[in-house]
Order: C-alpha cells, then structure tokens, then sequence
C-alpha cells in the first residue's frame, strides 16, 4: 500500500527533501524525508514555518528559480519556531533511481512494523482497526465471520479463521494482541494462547473485573500458572475515561498499545556495541 500511494504520487516531478543532520532540538530525526510536487506534499518533516521554508524551496527548484541544494535552518524565533536547534536539509530531483530507493526504503519500514492482531471484528474491533490503521503498525484483524470482515481500512489485512487462537502462534516477537471478539469462550482460548508466549508485547481483553476473575478461576482449571494471568490487560483502554463507545474505547486502546510496543522495544536487548537510541525531542 505505501509502494502505491507512492507510485502515484509520483506521476509528476518531484523533489526529496530529506534531513540529514540535526543538532539540538527539532520536530523530527535526521533520516527523515518528505516529497513536494508543484501541487502536493507527500509525508512531512515536522510542519511549522520550517517546513514551509522547505516547501518553497523545492517548488522553486521544480520551477528552475534555484539549484541550491542544502539548507541549514536555525529553528529560532527568527522564523517563528522554538525548537532552538538547527536541521539541515538537502533537496534532490526525483529520478527513477531515487524513486525505487524510496520504494525500497518504504517496504522495508513497513516490514519492520510491530504487528497488532485484532481478534474479533465488531463495533469495538472495527473502530480499533480505524485507529490504529492510522499508525505505523503492521495490523490485522481475525475473525470467524465472514460479513463481518467488510469495510476494514484499506492498509488493515483480514483473516477468516475457524480457530482465531490458533493465529497467536504465527504473530511476530514483539506483537499484541487485542482480543474483543463476542464470544467469552473464544475470549479465553486465544487469551490463553497469547499468554503462554513470553514475546508479546501486550495482551488485551474486553470486559471487566468480573470477566477477568472468572477467567483466572478458567486458568486455574485449565493447570496454568497464577502468574500468567498478570501480563493480561483486562479491562483494556484503562481506567481514567468511563466512556464505552466503541471509538473512545479504540483511541484508548491504541495509546496503551503503542505505550506497550514502546515499553517492549526499550526492554529489548540492544545489538552489541549499540545503545537504544534516545527519544526525540519535538518543537
């Protein structure tokens, strides 16, 4: 899907404007791109005055107003912003060259996504596919009925499965898994089956305190550990907000999600001789 929109995109010239160096603080990394048309921007490197500076820029390449090729912004008060760092930026034509580096580039950035499996494709499921198809999340939605897996987003896969639990083996290290389908008893199989992993980075359940308990008192009947119900979130989307329609339960699910992914990630063992990179500072 980013290959496509991309392909579009780029049916009229184009330039890459990329950062390459950043120092102190600014909106995004260095590695960070955006593409401008004469009359469409593709992505973006932070927004604000700076990134309208880099707009212009490009457009007047395209007009062939300019070949200056770097820019070294100061992101200061003297163009509106209060980052106080400073980002450089080199622009470059889009030729078919660049244009399969950055397809390259974009499938492998959607290849290194977490996976999110949603289990259950109701109101609450559907409204969390919505959500979280808006984040760079590799996300999928399983289902034992049919009708049900229509009208998901378009960047959102679908799986029909007769058995949903038997789906949790095949998700990557680092995955989560939502489980809102309308079946407790399914609830439970694919709970089960999630928690027995210890490479999951979240396990969510609908419901509530008494769902929960009942199926702990399920476990322990089934011979699992006590210990393992403590990694299952349940009720999911927290505390805070006592709203339950299904796109407020979404927005709160797909923040403790990504909260989780980042808990995970940060947990995770860094390559040798490589530290976690620190976080970003924003504008």
């Amino acid at each position: 899907m980013p290959d496509t929109a991309l392909k579009r995109f780029l049916e009229e010239p184009a330039i890459l404007v990329e950062i390459t160096a950043v120092k102190g603080s600014a909106p995004r990394e260095a590695g960070t791109f955006m593409l401008v048309s004469k009359r469409g921007i593709w992505e973006t490197i932070g927004g604000g005055q700076f990134e309208y500076m880099a707009i212009d820029h490009a457009r007047a390449m395209l007009e062939g107003k300019t070949e200056i090729a770097v820019m070294d912004i100061p992101l200061g008060p003297e163009i509106g912003q209060c980052c106080g760092g400073r980002t450089e930026l080199t622009f470059t034509e889009v030729t078919e060259d660049i244009a399969e580096t950055l397809k390259q580039r974009l499938a492998r950035e959607h290849q290194s996504q977490p996976a999110v499996f949603i289990f259950g494709a109701g109101h609450v499921g559907k409204a969390l596919a919505q959500a979280l198809s808006l984040l760079p999340l590799s996300v999928t939605v399983v289902e034992t009925r049919a009708e049900e897996l229509q009208d998901l987003p378009q960047t959102v896969s679908s799986h029909l499965a007769a058995m949903p639990e038997a789906l949790v083996k095949t998700i990557p290290p680092g995955g989560s898994v939502v489980i809102v389908t309308h079946d407790h008893a399914l609830d439970f199989l694919i709970a089960r089956e999630a928690l027995a992993r210890q490479d999951l980075a979240y396990v969510g359940m609908i419901g509530s305190q008494t769902k929960r308990a009942t199926f702990a008192h399920w476990l322990s009947r089934e011979g699992a550990p006590p210990s393992m119900i403590e990694r299952l979130i349940l009720p999911i989307g927290g505390s805070i907000v006592k709203d339950k329609r299904p796109q407020v339960i979404a927005s709160l699910v797909a923040s403790e999600v990504l909260h989780a992914i980042h808990r995970f990630d940060e947990a995770a063992p860094a390559p040798f001789g490589h530290d976690h990179p620190a976080s970003q500072d924003r504008a």
